[in-house]
């Protein structure tokens, strides 16, 4: 579909269409990082959802090592069928993640929508000699998670009326967390590739950095960290629409080990709403990363998921 636009002429334009950011280079030592995201609710209460989708808008900034340092906040809200409190929360919550990130919301845009909706335009800096791209993945490398899979499950869990107060709190707290400690620590260690987990899931995200770098990925299921609670949903029938389009897309991509579940299976591709990042670091610099994230209590979790190993864009899923 991205073919119809015209190609990137502008040498100073060192990332985009198919990158987390995109990325202009103002000189040797510095460079523009700019993304867009927004979502529609994931959660009940609106606060709470201004958090998730301010820390979701941020992560790309956090996956190509940037800093951000100013949003324009992007509004769609149905203002004749629901009162403006509730978006005055939203904003309040998306203010407050932004704060805590030391972003400025300079401005924004709104539109009357039939349904709420709220992102962000996220503006920072990168250093483009360190900054870290898909394209950077290596043949040897280690493949590290930095939050929980099962977002989609659980949050589609709480669209149908199945989860209970102390999971929605669980999976608000993984929402919100911001991407920025694991992305300043892998900058500190040096890693090769990054992306962060979101729409497309785990191995969606995985085939897009594995197609850069014309290598492919050993995945270790077991390793894989899950919301526990997710497997139960989905069992029940909580998957969202996502994770089906997800799989169909990727079934016939990935060489699926006979042990997985059906479920391990729609875990692996469930869309993830400010997931985690998932890193591929050099073998020597694999245990320094994984120390230094396991030490820092802003890193929801952190496993050693796989390897890249030969074959451009294959992946294969081991039980």
């Amino acid at each position: 579909m991205l073919s119809c636009l015209p190609p990137l002429k502008d040498p100073r334009i060192l990332a985009g269409r198919e990158d987390n950011a995109a990325v202009y280079r103002l000189r040797e030592d510095q460079a523009v990082i700019q993304t867009v995201d927004y979502i529609t609710p994931v959660v009940d209460d609106p606060y709470q959802f201004g958090m998730i989708a301010a820390a979701n808008a941020m992560s790309d900034i956090y996956a190509m090592g940037g800093t951000p340092v100013m949003a324009l906040n992007l509004v769609g809200f149905p203002n004749q069928s629901l009162p403006l409190s509730i978006l005055e929360d939203i904003l309040r919550g998306g203010a407050d993640k932004a704060a805590e990130a030391g972003v400025s919301i300079a401005g924004g845009h709104s539109v009357t929508d039939h349904a709420p909706k709220y992102g962000m335009v996220v503006t920072g800096f990168v250093d483009p000699r360190r900054m870290v791209t898909k394209r950077g993945v290596r043949e040897g490398d280690a493949l590290i998670l930095t939050k929980p899979l099962g977002i989609g499950a659980v949050t589609t869990g709480i669209d149908r009326r199945l989860v209970n107060g102390e999971l929605v709190e669980k999976v608000v707290q993984i929402m919100t967390t911001l991407n920025r400690r694991a992305a300043e620590i892998m900058m500190q260690v040096g890693v090769n590739a990054c992306t962060d987990v979101t729409g497309f899931g785990l191995l969606g995200h995985l085939r897009e950095i594995l197609t850069a770098g014309r290598v492919g990925a050993r995945i270790a299921a077991f390793r894989v960290p899950v919301i526990p609670e997710a497997v139960e949903l989905i069992q029940a029938g909580a998957v969202a629409a996502g994770t089906h389009n997800n799989y169909r897309y990727l079934r016939d991509l990935v060489r699926w080990d006979d042990s997985l579940s059906r479920e391990m299976k729609l875990l692996l591709c469930d869309p993830q709403t400010s997931g985690g990042l998932l890193i591929t670091v050099p073998r020597e610099r694999k245990e320094q990363l994984l120390a230094a994230l396991r030490e820092d209590p802003e890193v929801p979790a952190v496993a050693e998921i796989g390897e890249v190993v030969k074959g451009p864009g294959e992946i294969y899923v081991v039980g």
